[in-house]
């Protein structure tokens, strides 16, 4: 069947429930993000280089507590539900990222605002926290498609994205002014439904180890 044929979204589907949820991994939990976390995350992320390519920075404790904030004030609005990142070994958070422009009416949201403290990058923990939002996306909210955005200059980040399976849909040109002054071009990447099971297959292969 041509993937530009109509299709017919069943309208009986329950609604989203977009409400805080804990997701639990092997390596790592997702948890409802809170000001709680702000010692913790203030330990890992105030640190220049890991907001080099996210428009705001944060460099203090008071940005930090700034950037939960808003964070929460997206999800009391209903437009965001963000997460802080756990390491299931030590219980302690170690970054965090969130679902944002939520869109119940046309079941699609954004996986984004991601980071992670220097020790932990380039390890599992951002597969996983991947797969656990995309899973929780299309299975629990039967969203129709997910996707995501980035910096066109973060080669790191588009390749991470790719590989995860996701496709990139094209270029928002001076689309973000940055904390820096430069005008950020985002490209933009989605997962679909009828996608999701053969990502589901090779996320769990990678996340296995095979």
């Amino acid at each position: 069947m041509s993937t530009n044929a109509p299709r017919i979204v069943d309208r009986n589907l329950l609604p989203m429930v977009v409400e805080p949820v804990t997701l639990e991994g092997q390596d790592i939990r997702l948890e409802p993000l809170s000001l709680h976390h702000h010692a913790q995350l203030c330990e890992v992320g105030l640190d220049d280089e890991l907001w080099r390519w996210i428009p705001q920075a944060v460099g203090t404790p008071d940005e930090m507590r700034a950037y939960i904030e808003t964070a929460l004030e997206w999800q009391a609005a209903g437009t965001a539900l963000p997460f802080a990142t756990i390491a299931r070994a030590t219980g302690r958070a170690i970054g965090s990222t969130r679902f944002a422009n939520i869109d119940r009416a046309n079941r699609h949201v954004e996986i984004g605002w991601t980071w992670l403290g220097k020790k932990w990058q380039r390890t599992a923990a951002n597969t996983e926290a991947k797969y656990l939002m995309l899973r929780h996306a299309f299975e629990t909210w039967r969203c129709l498609r997910v996707e995501f955005k980035t910096d066109s200059l973060n080669e790191r980040s588009r390749a991470a994205l790719l590989r995860i399976g996701a496709k990139e849909e094209g270029i928002f040109r001076n689309h973000v002014i940055t904390w820096t002054g430069r005008i950020r071009h985002s490209v933009y990447y989605s997962i679909v439904d009828s996608e999701w099971p053969d990502v589901r297959a090779e996320l769990e292969k990678k996340l296995s180890g095979e």
